[in-house]
């Protein structure tokens, strides 16, 4: 099956007062229609930027300085603004990290979440806004109708983060790409929010891209698994592979600080020493090396290039082929 979103060798950069950064460095990946793709890792590896750079919503200072963006074959950075515009949202929609920002306070959550519905599904105002009170308690809000008519104020974080999350599969599009979408859930609302997009993909055939730093919900959840650290992929391939054989040094730590339920719980959970890199600060070599327990000096003068594992997975790692285990 041809894939419904390839991302080829993304690059993005930011313009500073310091100068100009690389956030987002050689990004490659792709999802197939029904696919669920995790990509998780620290804050400030390039998880979010990648996510908006695919649907171009980076703010001015950022530029897509080099790759390309597919989607069923077309290339969306190549898009005009009419094209753009009919696209996103319909085809393509984003659940984003801060529920806070995501919502317009001015406006009544009705008039918010029947703007998508009527503008790229044609309806009118009654049967938008009945379908709009259907996506709330889909989300689980409850009495959905009656809170259509209040604004963002009165909604808690989590409460306008499910309202996020009912605008952006209002339209079923085809790509959902979720940032954080259960950050301010509680555990119940989580599961439901996560059986709904599991649904959409089984039912609608709808690609979801889903990022997080909590591995153990994109490990349950998705069927891939990208790992990022500073601005690049250093590890990809299935979930189970991701966790049972993680083959770069950077992934095994992440797993490792996860707390287990199984067995003698430790008494200090392990961490990862040190800091990432700062952003826009030039290194030589590989940017984890410097938290590495396997370092060498190879891994200080050369940043390694990705290394088949077979399997469809890889591994940007001196040493994946000997880290197992």
């Amino acid at each position: 099956m041809s894939a419904l979103l390839d991302v080829e060798d993304l690059v993005v950069r930011f313009a500073t007062p310091g100068g100009e950064h690389t956030a987002v460095r050689g990004v490659s990946f792709s999802v197939r229609a029904g696919e669920r793709v995790g990509i998780v890792g620290e804050s400030g590896s390039g998880k979010s930027v990648t996510a908006q750079a695919v649907l171009r919503l980076l703010g001015p200072a950022a530029t897509v300085a080099g790759g390309a963006v597919r989607f069923d074959g077309r290339d969306v950075l190549a898009f005009d603004r009419g094209e753009l515009r009919r696209w996103r949202g319909a085809q393509a929609a984003m659940v984003f990290q801060d529920p806070l920002s995501s919502l317009n306070p001015l406006v009544r959550i009705g008039r918010q979440v029947t703007e998508t519905l009527r503008e790229h599904l044609g309806l009118d105002r009654r049967a938008a806004t009945a379908k709009a009170a259907e996506l709330l308690a889909s989300v689980g809000i409850p009495d959905a109708a009656a809170r259509l008519r209040e604004y963002p104020m009165t909604f808690s974080g989590g409460m306008r983060q499910r309202v996020a999350i009912a605008i952006a599969i209002s339209c079923a599009p085809r790509l959902l790409i979720a940032d954080e979408p259960t950050t301010a859930l509680d555990v119940t609302v989580q599961a439901q929010v996560l059986d709904l997009m599991d649904g959409m993909t089984a039912d609608l055939g709808t690609a979801v891209v889903l990022i997080s730093h909590d591995l153990g919900v994109v490990s349950t959840f998705c069927d891939r698994v990208l790992v990022m650290y500073a601005g690049r992929v250093v590890e990809s391939g299935t979930a189970d592979q991701i966790v049972e054989d993680p083959r770069h040094p950077y992934t095994r730590a992440l797993l490792a600080s996860i707390p287990s339920l199984e067995g003698e719980l430790p008494r200090r959970l392990p961490s990862i020493p040190g800091t990432p890199p700062q952003p826009g600060r030039a290194h030589t070599g590989c940017a984890f090396a410097d938290r590495c327990p396997l370092a060498a000096d190879v891994c200080r003068a050369e940043d390694p290039e990705p290394l088949e594992l077979g399997d469809g997975r890889l591994a940007a790692c001196h040493f994946a082929d000997r880290s197992a285990g």
